[in-house]
């Protein structure tokens, strides 16, 4: 039996999707074109990408090295879903500090002291809430909080505050960044800012803070030490050395820096620095990104959204070119 097609049969392409339109068979279906989908790449780092379709082209064997420590074993998961070759290192370890910041922090909060309060991290948010509840009452620090500006620097700090009971969260635009944080800030009326910190002390948020005419107050609750076995990182400063490795995936800055000071520990500081301008290099987003410059190096490519499944999933688009172009 002969196809019958109606009139107009056409695709349609709207919002980056191509659709097959007006095609029919009596008694049965013609099989429909898996969607194109262009993605937007207003904020990559790596030359325009073209329509593919939806699903991505995965690593192909390579050799994926990721230094993510809590979520280790998804990271795995997800490169080996894209037929990549993972190498798990963890590189680092959150270490609560003294509480006298946090509890200097909570007796300024109850005498009326803050206007406002930048929460940085999930895990930073949680510290500072169970140490000043040592000292003061549940319900006491929860009016305290309700009275000033939340300001949430993504989800994680934002999920954490919904899990104490508080409401109305400022929550900061993604990438999720220092400079989204100043954003917010500036044409907000607050002047007294306790910003709480992680790891290393953001000097440039402070200082931009301050020329808004902000008195800012830092509070650091936990900082950033290698982990307590750093066998699988010194291997990978081995792997990398030896060009064991094709592709990185930095999901934070301070992965960047452990990497480096391990190899400097181990003498192989510049076959290190060697090994990764050959490797693809994934950054999870802008604030990475700034790190590997300052050491010296250029992210290939940022995911459209800071999250590690699309840091994955999109990346396996890239490496395999991006390394046949370098090689």
């Amino acid at each position: 039996m002969p196809l019958r097609f109606t009139a107009g049969s056409n695709r349609r392409c709207k919002n980056g999707r191509m659709t097959l339109f007006s095609a029919s068979i009596p008694m049965a279906r013609l099989p429909v074109t898996p969607p194109l989908r262009l993605r937007d790449p207003s904020r990559a780092l790596h030359p325009l990408r073209f329509c593919t379709y939806n699903r991505t082209m995965p690593f192909d064997g390579l050799r994926v090295l990721s230094l993510e420590s809590r979520r280790g074993s998804e990271m795995a998961i997800l490169v080996r879903k894209q037929a990549g070759d993972p190498f798990i290192a963890p590189s680092m370890r959150e270490v609560p500090l003294e509480q006298h910041e946090a509890l200097a922090f909570a007796e300024a909060l109850l005498r009326g002291n803050y206007d406002a309060l930048i929460l940085t991290t999930g895990v930073g948010t949680r510290l500072l809430w169970k140490a000043i509840l040592t000292r003061h009452e549940e319900s006491e620090l929860k009016a305290a909080f309700s009275r000033i500006a939340l300001v949430v620097r993504g989800p994680k700090p934002s999920a954490a505050l919904r899990e104490f009971g508080i409401p109305g969260a400022i929550l900061v635009p993604e990438p999720n960044t220092w400079r989204e944080i100043l954003n917010v800030m500036r044409d907000r009326s607050e002047t007294r800012v306790a910003v709480q910190e992680y790891g290393e002390s953001n000097t440039d948020l402070l200082e931009c803070l301050s020329v808004m005419n902000k008195q800012v107050t830092p509070v650091r609750v936990y900082g950033w030490d290698l982990p307590e076995d750093t066998g699988p990182l010194r291997e990978a400063a081995r792997r990398v050395a030896s060009r064991q490795v094709d592709v990185v995936l930095f999901t934070t800055s301070m992965q960047v820096v452990n990497l480096l000071r391990i190899a400097a520990e181990e003498g192989l500081e510049q076959p290190v620095r060697e090994g990764l301008a050959r490797c693809f290099i994934g950054s999870i987003g802008p604030t990475t990104s700034e790190t590997l410059e300052e050491y010296g190096f250029r992210a290939d490519f940022e995911p459209s959204h800071p999250k590690m499944g699309l840091l994955v999933n999109e990346a396996a688009d890239e490496a395999a070119r991006v390394l046949a172009g370098r090689r």
